[in-house]
């Protein structure tokens, strides 16, 4: 009974005439696209912003500035104490480290889920699991208090070395779910001709598993370089701000906030990210289309 509908539909299509569906393709599409300008109009906007004069900032709804001006970019990356240029390295030190942390890290921990036989596996699975159910604010403070002691607190090191200790349950369960679909006769193969498990892991798995390795990496740089709380938390110098602490500074309480310069360094910020995006759903692709038994 489900399907009847949809086979009615099918059918009511095909007895309409090519110049009706033309019609009809061309409304799908022109809603289409009206929906997607709709969903892009604020990023529309505050790319227009940050051209426009100041002045004009929350005066206008024009996505056309009346002059083009690139001050408010010239204000932006050297207006502050510090260059926008350290906001974005640090920023790029914290996303490239914790992208390799949790890629490493996370895949090691999933292979021994999936693929290894230990004591106390399927009880420590669970208990990973259970960890994802918990907020970030209830392990903020003892994790704080931790740092602390450890003399961290002001460095990037609270911000990257849980990658690499495989803290992020989701990449985990994530892996595992990919690793368990890899055929198991490839690790008996390899096991008969005297491969380690660290030999399968590194020569067997790790190149046939690039989607969920590149899905990982995809989500851990975008995470972490959009993170503000984290580097909140534990950054307190302007010098070792990232581009998310450095747009704070562009607000004051007291009135005195440049606008346009916040709107053009967020356009910048956002260049990463959709670079980053692009090569990696490139690779992405690659990897299902010639991944695993296909080859």
């Amino acid at each position: 009974m489900t399907d009847a509908p949809n086979k009615l539909t099918v059918v009511g299509l095909r007895t309409l005439s090519p110049t009706q569906r033309r019609i009809i393709s061309v409304l799908i599409h022109a809603g289409l696209l009206g929906a997607s300008v709709l969903m892009l109009y604020p990023l529309l906007w505050m790319l227009s912003a940050s051209f426009r004069p100041e002045n004009e900032i929350f005066t206008s709804a024009s996505l056309i500035p009346s002059a083009w001006s690139l001050d408010a970019y010239v204000r932006g990356w050297n207006g502050l104490r510090t260059s926008f240029g350290v906001f974005f390295t640090n920023s790029f030190i914290i996303s490239i480290l914790s992208v390799i942390g949790n890629v490493l890290a996370c895949s090691m921990a999933a292979f021994a889920f999936a693929r290894l036989e230990f004591r106390g596996r399927n009880f420590l699975f669970a208990l990973m699991l259970l960890t994802l159910m918990l907020p970030y604010q209830v392990t903020l403070i003892p994790q704080y208090v931790l740092f602390r002691q450890l003399g961290w607190v002001n460095t990037f090191l609270p911000l990257v070395v849980p990658k690499f200790l495989a803290a992020d349950g989701f990449f985990i369960f994530l892996m595992v779910q990919f690793f368990r679909g890899l055929p198991r006769e490839l690790d008996e193969a390899a096991q008969m001709d005297g491969c380690s498990p660290w030999r399968i892991y590194w020569k067997i798995v790790l190149p046939l598993s690039t989607p969920v390795l590149a899905t990982a990496a995809i989500f851990t740089f975008i995470w972490t370089w959009d993170d503000f709380f984290g580097p909140l938390i534990y950054l307190s110098e302007m010098r070792s701000y990232t581009v998310m602490l450095g747009l704070r500074t562009f607000t004051d309480s007291t009135g005195m906030s440049d606008y346009g310069g916040l709107f053009a360094m967020s356009v910048l910020s956002l260049v990463p990210i959709f670079l980053f995006f692009l090569f990696f759903q490139r690779l992405l692709i690659e990897g299902i289309a010639t991944t695993g038994m296909k080859r």
